[in-house]
Formats: structure tokens, C-alpha cells, sequence
């Protein structure tokens, strides 16, 4: 299955996205995690893409969508709900479901109880939940905010096998796709991960952004959590809560995974197209 690479002007910022399965009625809107792009969700677009239509975003400052003139303000959700809102009004989608990958999950539930309340029909969060673990935005700040930098491809794909090993398991063609669609060049020439290094000001400067009991509790949609079986983020207790409050989400454990599952596997793949489905 293929798809299609468009980009669209929202908030003033150029926004890169994929489009998969472009004919379908239903739309499921699949957002990447904090230092990922939009291409981590190849996958289960792909699976998806025979029933809906599916929209894969870079955040602003990410992959191939324009970096932020100005980081301190517009790297938040907030911004980023703007961005998605903007979106979905300039691809006239009035309703969608929702598949948000840790940063983009905490996205879905900040619109799912804010502007797009009543136009998100199904929430799904992959190892997300509306409360962090301190060490764990710790260990993510400290590697995203200094990314490391490469003279080969080979040396980066090395890095990503390490520090996205949590992911779980992917073929050597999923790790050299996922290498190849999150590598730039610096100026000097070196090779580092396609973001920009500033997005972790949302740490300094909205510190409570992923603090979201009040906005879960508000959600009334079905919602789905899959959380890895190893997760330093999403703690236990957490991910327990959930199932009581709100939307009482269906929680499932994915084995062998950690922060986060990568989707791309025949029972998360399948977990996830009978979710939205409505099964």
C-alpha cells in the first residue's frame, strides 16, 4: 500500500504529513511520539489503509515540517493541537479516530477534552497515559535535547538499535526504514536524528503540559491504551487508574516492549485495526 506525501500551511508553519488510503470514508489521524516523525507509523497505515483513510503528521520541528521560529512558545500541546486542528480543517475531516504514539497520545487527549471534544470518536494511546514518570522525562530529556551525531548511517542505525531497542521487535529492513526517515545532516556534515533539538524547551517552559488527569477525566469516548509490558513512562499504577477514571480505558499489555511499542507486528497491528474499527 502506498501513500502520498502533501504538506499544508496551519498556524503559519509549513506541516508535512502522509496520506494512506486516501478513498475511504473514515479517517484515523496516527501521531508520532516526541522525537520521532510520521514515518514510524508506516506500518500500521499500511494495515489501516484498506478501511480508512490515514493521516500521518510531523510535528512541527520534526521530520520534514518546519522548524519553529519560535520554540519557547509553540512547542506545546497547546500549539501542536492547534496544528492538528488547522489540519483536519483544511482536509474537511469532521470526525476521526485517534492513534497517538506517547507525545501524540498526550495530543489526543488534550483534544479529545478540548477542541476537537465530539470530533474524536475513538482514542487510542500507545504508552501513554495522563501522568509521566519524573525519571523517565528525565532520561528522554537528557538524550533528545544533545542528539547524538554520526559520519555513517551505519553508526546512526547502531544508535536507533540501542536507544529504541524498548520499540521491541523490528525486521533489519523496519530498523534501516526508521534510520533513513529520521536522519539529517548537520551543517558540518554529520549525521543526527531529523528534529530539532530545541522541542525539549517544552520541558523548561510548559511543565505541566503532560499533566492530564483533568483533561482524561473529561473524555467520553472509547479509548484504548496499549502499554509496554516494560514502560519506564507509563507506569503500572498509572495505567491501572486509567481503567477506573474517565473514559475507563481498556488497557492492554504488549510483552517484550517498553516505551513504546513500535505497532508493526501482526498482534498490535490487528489490536489496534479492531479498536478503531469499532470492535
Amino acid at each position: 500500500m502506498s501513500f502520498k506525501s502533501n504538506y499544508l500551511i496551519c498556524e503559519g508553519r509549513e506541516i508535512h504529513y502522509t496520506e494512506w488510503g486516501s478513498g475511504n470514508a473514515q479517517t484515523v489521524i496516527a501521531w508520532h511520539g516526541l522525537a520521532r516523525t510520521g514515518r514510524d507509523m508506516d506500518d500500521i497505515a499500511a494495515h489501516l489503509a484498506g478501511r480508512f483513510r490515514v493521516i500521518c503528521p510531523d510535528t512541527i520541528g520534526r521530520g520534514l515540517s518546519e522548524w519553529s521560529p519560535a520554540p519557547e512558545k509553540e512547542y506545546c500541546l497547546a500549539f501542536y493541537a492547534k496544528l492538528a486542528v488547522s489540519l483536519l480543517e483544511q482536509l474537511r475531516i469532521d470526525h476521526v479516530h485517534w492513534l497517538g504514539t506517547s507525545m501524540g497520545g498526550a495530543l489526543g487527549v488534550h483534544l479529545a477534552a478540548g477542541a476537537l471534544k465530539g470530533r474524536i470518536r475513538r482514542l487510542a494511546l500507545n504508552d501513554i497515559g495522563p501522568e509521566l514518570a519524573k525519571s523517565a522525562v528525565e532520561r528522554i530529556r537528557t538524550y533528545a535535547g544533545n542528539p547524538a551525531q554520526f559520519d555513517r548511517m551505519s553508526d546512526l542505525e547502531r544508535y536507533f538499535r540501542t536507544v529504541y531497542q524498548p520499540f521491541g521487535w523490528l525486521s533489519d529492513a523496519q530498523w534501516r526504514r526508521l534510520t533513513e526517515t529520521s536522519a539529517r545532516r548537520t551543517p558540518e556534515g554529520k549525521l543526527t536524528p531529523h528534529y530539532d533539538p530545541r522541542m525539549v524547551l517544552q520541558f523548561e517552559h510548559h511543565p505541566r503540559d503532560y499533566d492530564q488527569w483533568d483533561a482524561y477525566d473529561a473524555i467520553d469516548v472509547p479509548t484504548l491504551c496499549l502499554r509496554g509490558e516494560n514502560s519506564d513512562l507509563l507506569l503500572p499504577e498509572v495505567a491501572e487508574a486509567m481503567r477506573s477514571r474517565g473514559p475507563r480505558a481498556t488497557v492492554v499489555t504488549i510483552r517484550g516492549c517498553g516505551h513504546a511499542p513500535a505497532l508493526n507486528v501482526p498482534d498490535q497491528l490487528q489490536l489496534v485495526e479492531r479498536f478503531v474499527g469499532g470492535k
